[in-house]
């Protein structure tokens, strides 16, 4: 079992490729994946798995609370372990519950640690609030497509909410090394830039894909391959001013 952050799973498989070993054929049959969003996020999962031969699964928690999310067999989303954790999701403006379906920042009170309680705790993780069924029989409180994002990392680009974890799973439904998101400003717009290291034809696919789908202009600009930085821990997209 391969345990680290998509980011770093994705990385070892380029690695693997560069020196010729065939993970594919190893002993490695289950990968799962926290520290960032990116295991419920399909395109990312199937680039994981279409790399290692082997199923991965999703999971979540923290330094200051403990784990808390786990994927069922669906893998659409987390389950919060309600035996040991309260959960909540508010309105981060308002600190007021959001109703189903909604997005929130996940804020929770842990019960099992008896050196490093927290009650309410912000956790500043974006999710949506999911309802108390599953497909699977449990009945632990849902958060679909798992962490979306942080609160931290929100782009608002003239008028339009962006997350760099929805950016990331369009970016990863084409053939690309590392990508990047740039920010800057023009005037008092911010605006956003996504290098990847593709070829043209691949940005300008992106870079329509990204307006189609976020309703609104986002540039994609190709860079050659080995060129970004490459995160070995967690992902900093959105972090580069």
């Amino acid at each position: 079992v391969l345990l680290c952050t998509p980011t770093y799973a994705l990385h070892l498989a380029e690695v693997a490729r560069e020196h010729g070993l065939p993970i594919r054929d190893s002993a490695v049959r289950v990968t799962i994946h926290a520290g960032e969003p990116g295991a419920s996020i399909p395109s990312v999962r199937e680039r994981i798995e279409e790399a290692w031969g082997a199923r991965s699964v999703d999971h979540a928690g923290g330094t200051e609370i403990g784990a808390y999310g786990y994927a069922c067999e669906r893998r659409d989303g987390l389950h919060v372990n309600e035996a040991e954790f309260i959960a909540e999701v508010l309105d981060p403006d308002t600190g007021e519950p959001c109703a189903e379906g909604a997005r929130g920042e996940l804020v929770m009170t842990n019960l099992g640690r008896a050196g490093w309680p927290v009650i309410r705790y912000r956790t500043g993780d974006v999710v949506v609030a999911g309802p108390r069924r599953c497909g699977c029989g449990r009945t632990f409180l849902t958060l679909p497509g798992g962490i979306v994002g942080r609160t931290d990392d929100l782009i608002i680009l003239r008028g339009v909410n962006v997350y760099p974890s929805a950016i990331e799973a369009m970016v990863r439904t084409f053939e690309v090394g590392e990508f990047r998101l740039v920010r800057s400003r023009s005037g008092a717009l911010e605006e956003l830039t996504v290098e990847v290291e593709a070829s043209e034809a691949v940005a300008r696919d992106l870079a329509r894909m990204l307006r189609e789908r976020l309703a609104v202009r986002i540039p994609a600009r190709a860079v050659p391959a080995g060129s970004l930085p490459q995160d070995l821990w967690k992902a900093k997209v959105g972090l580069f001013p």
